[in-house]
């Protein structure tokens, strides 16, 4: 059996991270998925390819054995039994016992290979319908993925959204405190595996809009709060808007323009985390007054003389 190399399957180096991985394998199993693809043979093996790299390369333990084992990794365990077996009878081990196949050092594992592919990929993704017949192999549906637009007020608050797939409404709970760019997995909501195959995934991206009196920044809220230079000076009391009603705060003598204020606990919800709040940050914007009378012109020269 010839050997084939995952890495290059998927084109990434040995030192591939995780992700490096995971989105090496989404990329490509969009590019030569079979529904893309109908009654292309290339681009069905090369799929079939690349599912098989990912099942071995995005699991560390997997990925360990394969790197030190190459195709023949998931006899690892074995190989390792027998070499331990080899050190405690001085030297010699019954490789025999794994069907066959070893002899002077190599180790022949050995099945039918009609495909084009390896042994691990016929037990992974599908095997054989009875003694003697053909594979029939089974392939893991398409992840989807989709865009969900929300104002800041939706995100505010956990609800309930329909959403349609392929003709399928979904009803799905978005919890309160979700960010923007924030990717949700639904398991199994992607299309259907074929053969027998489990269904992809559901990949939700939350695009949140902006809003015209609140900016978010983390769990914190902040908004800009008018002042008239008279309430600034003098002081007294405001009443401001906030996610939960309104406020009334008391302003103190002398104001200056862009003082700041923190109003624990009225920012946004923690994602998943109940009863937990961040703040709401408020700068005062002073106003100067215009458009003056001769009399208002006349008491502010007097004020500016005192």
């Amino acid at each position: 059996m010839a050997f084939i190399d995952y890495y290059s399957i998927l084109g990434v180096s040995k030192t591939a991270s995780g992700d490096d991985i995971k989105k090496a394998y989404r990329k490509l199993a969009r590019k030569y998925h079979p529904d893309i693809n109908p009654n292309n043979e290339e681009a069905k093996k090369k799929f079939q390819q690349i599912n098989e790299a990912n099942e071995v390369l995005s699991d560390p333990d997997k990925r360990k054995k394969y790197d030190e084992y190459g195709e023949n990794w998931k006899h690892a365990d074995e190989y390792e039994k027998a070499k331990q077996q080899q050190a405690q009878n001085g030297g010699f081990a019954d490789f025999g016992s794994f069907g066959g196949g070893f002899s002077s050092g190599s180790y022949d594992f050995g099945g039918n290979n009609e495909g084009g592919f390896s042994d691990f990929f016929e037990s992974l993704f599908g095997g054989r319908r009875s003694s003697g017949s053909r594979h029939t192999s089974s392939f893991r549906g398409q992840d989807y993925t989709s865009e969900l637009h929300l104002s800041l007020r939706d995100a505010y608050e956990t609800h309930k959204r329909m959403l349609t797939l392929d003709g399928k409404n979904l009803r799905i709970t978005i919890p309160a405190g979700v960010t923007d760019g924030q990717v949700i997995k639904l398991a199994g909501q992607g299309a259907p595996g074929k053969n027998g195959g489990p269904n992809g995934d559901l990949y939700i991206t939350f695009v949140i809009e902006e809003d015209p009196r609140f900016k978010r920044v983390g769990n914190d809220l902040y908004t800009t709060v008018s002042l008239n230079l008279y309430t600034a000076v003098l002081g007294g009391g405001e009443t401001v808007d906030t996610f939960t009603g309104k406020v009334k705060l008391k302003i103190a003598a002398g104001t200056q323009n862009g003082t700041k204020v923190r109003l624990k606990g009225k920012g946004f919800p923690v994602y998943k985390k109940d009863g937990q709040f961040g703040d709401l940050i408020i700068t005062y914007a002073v106003e100067v007054p215009t458009n003056l009378t001769a009399e208002q012109k006349e008491l502010f020269e007097k004020l500016a003389k005192s």
